[in-house]
């Protein structure tokens, strides 16, 4: 498959028409369309539905279209990482990680980076474990920052020596709200928004003593900033991290902490034997000088 017609295959997924993707591929509608039968034919594939109105990708094409743009994000990524080494000190930093205070320590070891050397370039993923494990495993991140109990043997890590508190995220005029903590108990007759991690953390189920399957859970999520627009509507008690949400000042929303405490341990995790270009090495040194700070 050739780089150049998965992008045009992209262009076509994205203006869902063949009309308006050779507009902006600046090319005429006949060779682009020929370019995605050969794709097809290439692959012993149907990828688009072309309809009347506008065309539809098939789940094969559904597929071929996100892993297009994984493989067209690393050429990019490897582009800059080669553009990089004409320079002392500049080029791209990839970074995942789930929504967590402990990301201040990403953006303290940019920050003392970024004085240094202005030409270097950050960009950010957020997801659960899963997702940025996932884009590690694909070379799409250079580094990891991962909450909670996950399985680090294959990568190259640091245990942090913080760690992250659980808690319930309400309103204020919550009846939960006059309480110090929250223990399980609590919240077994609530309306609950629980994170993807969460639900399905062992540490959170045994906490709970409960099959979580059989609690209210009218809500899932995986950042807390769109579930807390939730709870500031009322629509349940969110079980999530301390010190993501404001919750001081004359903001809605308090934070209580479960008891007993329950805190998710925090790694920052690459690659295996990564071959890192020398921006991303001298991020690797201020992140281990960010981390024995803490230590």
């Amino acid at each position: 498959m050739d780089i150049r017609v998965l992008q045009y295959f992209l262009a076509v997924a994205r203006e869902e028409s063949i009309t308006r993707a050779a507009e902006t591929l600046r090319m005429t509608q006949p060779p682009l369309s020929r370019q995605l039968k050969d794709l097809e034919d290439e692959l012993g594939k149907k990828l688009l539905i072309r309809g009347s109105k506008k065309v539809t990708l098939t789940e094969d094409g559904m597929l071929l279209r996100k892993r297009a743009e994984e493989m067209i994000d690393l050429m990019e990524k490897t582009k800059a990482e080669l553009a990089g080494l004409d320079d002392d000190m500049s080029g791209e930093i990839y970074i995942g990680g789930g929504e967590t205070d402990a990301i201040s320590l990403f953006a303290q070891a940019a920050e003392k980076l970024q004085k240094r050397y202005p030409l270097i370039h950050y960009h950010i993923y957020s997801g659960d474990a899963e997702i940025v494990m996932e884009r590690l495993d694909k070379g799409l991140i250079d580094f990891g920052l991962l909450v909670g109990p996950v399985d680090v043997s294959k990568y190259d890590y640091m245990r942090l020596p913080i760690r992250d508190t659980w808690g319930i995220l309400m309103r204020k005029d919550s009846p939960l709200a006059e309480k110090d903590a929250v223990c399980a108990e609590d919240l077994w007759d609530k309306p609950l928004i629980a994170s993807h991690q969460a639900s399905t953390s062992s540490d959170m189920v045994a906490w709970l003593k409960k099959d979580i399957r059989k609690l209210n859970i009218v809500m899932t999520y995986n950042l807390i900033f769109n579930a807390s627009l939730f709870v500031k509507k009322g629509l349940g008690y969110a079980i999530a991290l301390d010190k993501i949400i404001n919750t001081v000042g004359d903001s809605e929303l308090c934070f209580r902490p479960l008891y007993p405490t329950l805190e998710a341990e925090l790694c920052i995790v690459w690659k295996k034997y990564q071959v890192f270009s020398k921006v991303s090495k001298e991020f690797l040194r201020l992140l281990k000088s960010a981390w024995e700070n803490e230590a």
